[in-house]
């Protein structure tokens, strides 16, 4: 039996359920070290996507699913997303700073298309002037262009994109249902054409898998009109560890024991480091050699880091009538 049985018991044929939440409240804050928010909305749970690597899937056994098939397949969405968060800008001690979308799972996956959840968040903010970050591997961000294009004219938003790798198949393998590296580049392409803020992640970046992507995608984000850039490590919380290295030993058999060494050799000797201060952040020879990399491919198209200096001064309080206070 595989890591995957193990967690998820027989394998049977996927099927995607999607079960609405209503929660009380929809705007998470957090005093990591690790982050550069405070505070973020996710519209949904678990991610369609199916990205192997993902570090949000152990979030499942909140609801006593697994982080493997049910990740993938039995997802949650909150519809009362753009109300709730209303309903806390409203509140007289709340102190604008800008909202992270995609921190968990993607606020573009599959479902948005018929949700429209995220777009509903991003109306609320347009409305009442709060800023936005976004995160996210689809090029659905484009269905909300004309959202994103008015934002960004007020600077209230700034958008990454992660893109893996150039390989189509590999980027398959990996992340089964999100949209191709071409698309992503495309996508960042029209988002700069458009005057949106955005910046490539290249992310994660794993050992002898994908970091020989590193170069080729700064080169093709710059192609298309792109000047910042990110780079990740994988990170391998929990139970994603056995589900990767299953992973590994079905597609890359012949690598599987050199990739996990080396990831351990970033992780101080263990597949996942959880630390503040260090889990976001690989050490040793491997991440310098990963660091030295992308800084001369960065310097040599011109990509600096994202500058993500958002405009916090409009922000109009909203009232529960759907009007703006005029305090």
């Amino acid at each position: 039996m595989d890591a995957r049985e193990q967690i998820d018991g027989p394998a049977l044929s996927p099927r995607t359920t999607v079960i609405d939440l209503h929660p009380k409240t929809i705007l998470s804050f957090n005093k990591s070290p690790d982050v550069p928010f405070d505070r973020s909305v996710n519209a949904y749970g678990g991610c369609e996507h199916g990205c192997i690597y993902c570090f949000a899937r152990p979030t499942h056994a909140y609801h006593d699913l697994s982080p493997g098939l049910d990740f993938e397949t039995k997802l949650f969405a909150k519809p009362t997303a753009a109300k709730l968060l209303r309903e806390t800008l409203a509140k007289p001690g709340y102190n604008p700073a800008p909202i992270a979308m995609g921190t968990n799972t993607d606020p573009y996956q599959p479902i948005e298309t018929r949700y429209r959840i995220t777009r509903a968040v991003l109306e609320l903010c347009l409305e009442v002037r709060h800023p936005v970050t976004i995160t996210t591997k689809s090029d659905r961000v484009l269905r909300d262009l004309d959202l994103l294009a008015e934002m960004a004219r007020a600077n209230l938003v700034h958008v990454g994109i992660s893109v893996t790798s150039l390989d189509p198949h590999l980027s398959q393998l990996l992340e089964p249902r999100a949209a191709s590296p071409a698309k992503r580049l495309a996508a960042l392409g029209k988002l700069a054409a458009a005057g949106v803020p955005a910046h490539v992640s290249v992310a994660p970046v794993i050992p002898s898998i994908t970091d020989q992507f590193i170069e080729g995608i700064l080169e093709a984000a710059a192609a298309q009109g792109i000047s910042s850039a990110t780079w990740i490590i994988v990170r391998l919380p929990h139970e994603v560890a056995p589900l990767f290295r299953e992973w590994l030993e079905t597609h890359f058999p012949d690598r599987a024991s050199k990739v996990m060494a080396t990831i351990r050799s970033l992780r101080g000797g263990r597949d996942n480091d959880p630390a503040f201060f260090t889990r976001m952040r690989a050490e040793g020879v491997w991440a310098e050699l990963f660091r030295q990399r992308f800084r001369i491919a960065a310097a040599r198209h011109g990509i600096t880091r994202p500058n993500v200096t958002l405009d916090c001064s409009q922000f109009r309080r909203p009232t529960l009538d759907g009007q703006l206070s005029l305090l």
